[in-house]
């Protein structure tokens, strides 16, 4: 896997959380050596389930948010996004400690 494809990865993970059993190859892996032990017909079916879900996670990579980008542009994108949480945590803080004025409750 390439820096650039990890990075993107990551950044998808930041913005969404998936289900990895969606993501999870193992189970048709397993079922298709099981085909193979069992010279079982059914072996190019599982292969063709395998060929889907491969397609569908490529699907996934190239929808996800920040793979267009080279991976000093996605550095630049998380340093200027890391300094922008720091900004607004320390307003955040200033304003907690303002003094706020007792607004009276209409009687």
């Amino acid at each position: 896997m390439t820096p650039h494809f990890v990075r993107a990865i990551i950044m998808a993970a930041a913005v969404s959380v998936v289900d990895e059993e969606d993501y999870s190859f193992l189970p048709i892996i397993h079922d298709i050596i099981k085909c193979m032990d069992k010279d079982s017909p059914d072996v190019h079916q599982e292969l063709n389930k395998l060929k889907t879900k491969i397609q569908e996670a490529r699907e996934q990579i190239s929808a996800m948010p920040g793979i267009d980008m080279s991976p000093a542009l996605q550095d630049n994108k998380l340093r200027t996004l890391r300094e922008q949480v720091r900004t607004k945590n320390q307003l955040l803080q200033k304003y907690k400690s303002l003094c706020m004025f007792d607004i009276p409750k209409p009687s």
